[in-house]
């Protein structure tokens, strides 16, 4: 009977998430995963071929992670304001996982039609679209400006180009949302 696995191979990516997390994507490698793990490189790379698949898994993870964080509660008055801010808290918060997602080459040469396509959204355009009275396509296109202002934020933050201060940030995205509120009735 051969020995029983002690590190396996989700242990090996929740400790590449943490690596991730706490160090950055560029630190993520067999070594500092073995060290999270301590244990030796062996099993962390019998788990996975290559670091490489280890990144995937741990992409997985962070994307998951990053989804749930954002999610407006059934609480918030304005899903879309509250979407908006937990994204920008998000760059400010975990910055070393905000990089990872948005800010290396897993979506390089991607247009942004790529984003709006995603099926996690569906959710969110059919409470806006509800919620602000107007068809998918003009929540579609709301939703873009809103996130392309929500994401340079939170870029910003994540790359400590900017200080938090949650009262701009929450003004800015309502001038933003409430602009094109007022832009829509103008139509």
């Amino acid at each position: 009977m051969p020995p029983k696995v002690k590190i396996t191979k989700k242990m090996v990516a929740d400790a590449s998430f943490e690596v991730v997390r706490a160090n950055g994507h560029e630190n993520l490698n067999a070594r500092t995963i073995s060290e999270y793990l301590g244990c030796s490189t062996q099993p962390v790379l019998y788990s996975f071929k290559t670091v490489d698949e280890i990144r995937e898994a741990a992409y997985e993870i962070a994307d998951k992670y990053h989804s749930e964080f954002i999610m407006p509660k059934d609480t918030d008055d304005n899903p879309m304001l509250a979407l908006g801010l937990n994204y920008v808290r998000f760059g400010q918060e975990e910055k070393n996982l905000f990089r990872f997602l948005f800010q290396t080459d897993k979506f390089g040469g991607k247009d942004v039609t790529v984003l709006m396509a995603d099926p996690g959204l569906s959710e969110i355009m059919e409470i806006m679209a509800a919620g602000l009275k107007v068809d998918m396509e003009q929540a579609k296109e709301m939703f873009l400006t809103f996130f392309c202002v929500a994401h340079g934020m939170a870029s910003l933050l994540a790359n400590n180009s900017m200080e938090y201060d949650e009262g701009q940030c929450r003004k800015m995205l309502e001038n933003v949302f409430f602009g094109m509120m007022a832009a829509r009735k103008g139509k």
